[in-house]
């Protein structure tokens, strides 16, 4: 018997206005699958497509508010008749954002609750937690404040919590969208762990496709509330190669879909190693060309610029670059929250150019959400100085720091929405204009919600947005102050990798209209491909800024997959594309390598 059914589910959300009535546009659509027992199945698809929806369904307590058609069983039973205190134990929910499910102060105190809700005896209690904790391998802060936590170690234990209840399936939404890299991995490693070792199912919104796709049974791909494919992932790549959908697959489909597809479809870095060796052997068999070795050891891009010659180039930009005035000059800055506390900011010192687009990354609790903070004016530093424009931030007046220069974008979307309709909120951020008139503010409203693909949510208040449309109607807010320089907090959370092609169009043309980007991100992919320079943050400083490039290539953790993946071959190639682009060229009997820098 499977653990879910569903069986032709339509959900439509109600629409906004005087009177309720429901959108035509369902978010489902006569959805029918089953979730087996033990299964890890990960659902992808375009931000908005229903992923969080269809998640929603799988516990009564989070049903979202509409008309709902079909059915959803739970071993055959339907859910609606299945007691709370049975869907609490047996389905574990983990959110998208760590701090909205914790509800203690202790950790120990989170790892019992929901069995003392379950009314588990206390000796039991103690048993579960303890072994949790050991599995989890969190004794060593067992007895600290939650608050204290990182993001990835609030997240990991709210895993531990759930699995406390010793749950039959784990439903995640998107949940290592605020973890770094290497806190994002071990999460999705633990949560393998335990659907391999215990049996548990897993039901994971994911877009981190990289990692969890050779975890997955099978892939459930939803677009426009319909299941365009529900296969194994391997096959799901191949039924989505050529549609807007492929962009989100993992780097050694969109290789090896770009290079032809010749042999079996690698998804791991570790398969797409092995599997790219032998299609570039084979090339350079048919040309007649040296052996692997000269691949691997040239020191020549694909666009026969030697090392030194590229080297010189650099060296030039460098040059160039220090000749021109910083948009953003940090000078040896410090800051702590409180006296008392230890600094978060140490010693930091940073230039940022105008028209670039600089990416910082760094792990959780490194810094980098601080220095956003310090750049907008929010905290003023302990020690050094900041400087926009050459001016620092108190020779700006009243709120002169974000009338048509700064914009900012903080993690948390939902900070700035205040009005009942996206429309309303967009509209909310042109009322002091004066020098325009209502054509002109509606005409200007048009055109951000078309730039940034919103226009059919006008209509809807912004808390029923999926993340990542909420992403987007925050951006848009911003777009409307015109900024010259814009400041953003992990901008592409929750966001597809189809748009997020569409927001790297966006940077493109606010940078082609005079504007400077400076973004955080855990996003190594989106920073390699349209990143034009980025520093890794540690420990309160940044500890290196280089060109993207440069910045990627030849690291473990903090690089791409399509760099981990041909390093060997082509070691200059950071991003799919370079690797294709290389590939292509050795099959010509070209040089390898990739692009310029």
């Amino acid at each position: 018997m499977a653990l879910f059914s569903i069986k032709n589910l339509t959900f439509t959300y109600p629409d906004q206005g005087p009177t309720e009535h429901y959108s035509a546009q369902p978010a489902l659509r006569d959805l029918s699958f089953d979730v087996e027992e033990g299964e890890f199945l990960v659902i992808c698809g375009k931000s908005g497509c229903g992923k969080t929806t269809l998640l929603r369904h799988f516990k009564t307590a989070l049903s979202p508010y509409g008309r709902r058609e079909g059915e959803v069983l739970f071993r055959g039973e339907p859910l609606a008749e299945v007691g709370q205190r049975r869907q609490a134990a047996s389905i574990g929910y983990v959110l998208q954002s760590p701090d909205n499910q914790l509800v203690t102060d202790k950790v120990w105190h989170e790892l019992a609750f929901g069995l003392e809700n379950l009314g588990t005896p206390q000796e039991v209690i103690r048993l579960r937690v303890a072994e949790m904790a050991s599995f989890f391998g969190i004794e060593g802060w067992f007895d600290r404040d939650v608050e204290e936590l990182s993001g990835g170690q609030k997240q990991l234990l709210n895993l531990a919590s759930v699995m406390a209840m010793q749950p039959e399936v784990l439903v995640l939404d998107e949940p290592t969208s605020q973890l770094d890299p290497i806190a994002a991995g071990d999460f999705l490693s633990t949560l393998h762990k335990i659907n391999r070792e215990l049996g548990t199912a897993v039901v994971l919104i994911e877009h981190r496709l990289e990692e969890v796709f050779p975890m997955a049974d099978r892939v459930l791909v939803l677009e426009e509330g319909r299941l365009p494919c529900l296969d194994t992932p391997a096959r799901t790549g191949k039924l989505l190669a050529g549609r807007d959908l492929f962009a989100a697959m993992p780097a050694p489909m969109q290789i090896y879909e770009g290079c032809g597809g010749p042999g079996v479809c690698p998804l791991t870095v570790r398969e797409g190693r092995r599997w790219l060796r032998e299609v570039c052997d084979e090339a350079v068999r048919e040309d007649g060309e040296p052996p692997r070795e000269v691949c691997a050891s040239s020191d020549r891009s694909a666009s026969g610029r030697s090392a030194a010659d590229q080297a010189g180039v650099r060296r030039g930009k460098r040059a160039a670059e220090s000749a021109r005035t910083p948009l953003i000059e940090a000078k040896e800055v410090w800051f702590r929250y409180e006296k008392e506390l230890p600094d978060v900011i140490r010693d930091l010192s940073l230039m940022v150019y105008p028209g670039e687009t600089f990416c910082l990354l760094g792990g959780n609790g490194a810094g980098k959400s601080t220095l956003l903070s310090l750049l907008s004016g929010i905290h003023r530093p302990t020690r050094g100085k900041i400087r926009l424009e050459g001016k620092t931030l108190d020779s700006f007046r009243k709120n002169g720091l974000f009338d048509g220069f700064l914009g900012v974008l903080p993690q948390n979307p939902q900070c700035l929405f205040v009005a009942d309709t996206v429309e309303d909120d967009l509209s909310e951020m042109l009322s002091e204009r004066k020098d325009l008139s209502r054509e002109e503010k509606r005409e200007r409203i048009r055109q951000v919600a078309e730039r940034t693909q919103i226009g059919h949510l006008l209509k809807s208040h912004p808390y029923d947005l999926s993340g990542g449309e909420q992403q987007r109607a925050a951006l848009a807010k911003v777009l409307l102050l015109e900024p010259r320089l814009i400041l953003l907090d992990e901008p592409t959370k929750g966001l597809d990798g189809f748009y997020k092609r569409t927001l790297a169009e966006i940077f493109q043309e606010l940078k082609e209209a005079g504007a400077t980007i400076f973004l955080v991100s855990h996003d190594i992919e989106f920073c390699a491909s349209y990143g034009d320079r980025c520093g890794m943050m540690f420990d309160g400083n940044i500890v290196t800024a280089r060109p993207a490039r440069e910045f990627f290539r030849g690291n473990s953790f903090y690089t791409t997959a399509a760099n981990r993946m041909a390093r060997d071959i082509f070691p200059d190639a950071v991003t799919a594309e370079d690797v294709v682009t290389a590939y292509r060229a050795l099959q010509r009997g070209g040089e390898d390598g990739t692009h310029e820098e």
